[in-house]
């Protein structure tokens, strides 16, 4: 009886706090409340629940299909016409990324694949859950990216206020609002996806192959793959109660501690890619909004949904998201450990 109670509480207080975020319109409101829930019911109220795993899976299958309705026959031909810009872009990004989660690895300011996971620009739940399902500590990665997460997303609405071509009210989606055939055919793909986990037994499978699947069928053009909110919705508060309960006390410390060093190391990885921006306007004849919203490092989800509202070029940001993305997926496990034993080899 204490734990179902303790469950009703998280629930109503994480569904609260998520309308409240998602009305000011924090990105991933509906999965930053109840991380932020979680951990006031985990380290202040001392409660003790787990996450089912079979839910946790479920919930990275579901995510999985909303990365592959990224990744479009549009994407693909911006792709094929600047392939080379989206190389040198996605190349550099990258290695910058990757030498600021070495710095904070070395300096001993979170621990080495920590760092490494939680300063790579790639979309942010998948971070996380890749960097969990390798051995990282999910809560203290969390932290960065969702850091991260916040300052991209403020900082690409300000740009787009100021470069936008036309306003567009950012609408929120009823989660009622569910289109027929989207929602068996996600359910079924992520249903596909968790099978497949399983079956090849691969770190964060599920989410890697619904990805798969789901972009597959758009590509091919047999499906549209379009997660229905109704489902989205429950697999972000999953994901953020299974990173909220986690937490201690000893790393809600570790985090305040370095939380100001955090603050630096993405202030500077969001410079660098206003950088980036600049050189695409100057030498590629790239708008100031496109520019900027496809090199923000990282909140693929939130930059979606302002480029998508602002006048963008929707198929040039998403190519760029997802082809680093799709990077970072390959080479991140084994750059986080190679860069983990380095920074530990060349500790201060």
């Amino acid at each position: 009886m204490r734990d179902w109670r303790a469950w009703l509480g998280l629930t109503a207080t994480s569904i609260a706090g998520a309308l409240l975020l998602d009305a000011v319109g924090l990105p991933a409101a509906w999965l930053l409340a109840p991380m932020a829930a979680a951990i006031v019911a985990a380290v202040f109220a001392g409660v003790e629940l787990s996450m089912p795993g079979r839910l946790s899976v479920a919930a990275q299958a579901l995510i999985g299909c909303l990365i592959a309705h990224a990744i479009t026959p549009g994407i693909f031909a911006t792709l094929l016409r600047d392939w080379p810009l989206f190389l040198a872009t996605t190349t550099a990004t990258i290695v910058v990324s990757a030498l600021l989660g070495y710095l904070l690895a070395r300096w001993r300011v979170v621990p080495g694949t920590v760092a490494i996971w939680g300063s790579t620009p790639g979309g942010a739940t998948a971070m996380v859950i890749m960097a969990q399902a390798w051995g990282a500590d999910a809560r203290l990665v969390a932290v960065m990216v969702y850091l991260r997460v916040v300052m991209v997303a403020a900082l690409a609405s300000c740009v787009a206020l100021l470069f936008g071509r036309h306003a567009v009210p950012l609408t929120h989606v009823s989660p009622l609002a569910v289109d027929p055939a989207a929602l068996p055919l996600t359910i079924a793909i992520a249903g596909a996806g968790v099978a497949g986990g399983h079956l090849l037994k691969l770190p964060a499978g599920a989410l890697l192959c619904a990805m798969a699947i789901g972009a597959a069928l758009n590509l091919a053009g047999i499906a549209q793959v379009s997660p229905p909110r109704l489902l989205l919705l429950p697999a972000y508060v999953v994901i953020g109660w299974r990173i909220g309960l986690g937490f201690t006390r000893e790393t809600l410390e570790a985090s305040a501690r370095a939380l100001p060093r955090l603050m630096l190391a993405a202030g500077l990885l969001l410079a660098f890619g206003g950088v980036m921006a600049g050189l695409l306007v100057r030498f590629a004849d790239i708008d100031p909004l496109t520019a900027y919203l496809a090199t923000s490092p990282g909140g693929m989800d939130a930059v979606a949904v302002i480029a998508s509202t602002s006048g963008a070029d929707v198929p040039f940001v998403m190519a760029l998201q997802v082809v680093r993305f799709l990077m970072v997926m390959i080479a991140g496990p084994t750059l986080a450990r190679h860069l983990a034993r380095r920074a530990n080899a060349d500790g201060p």
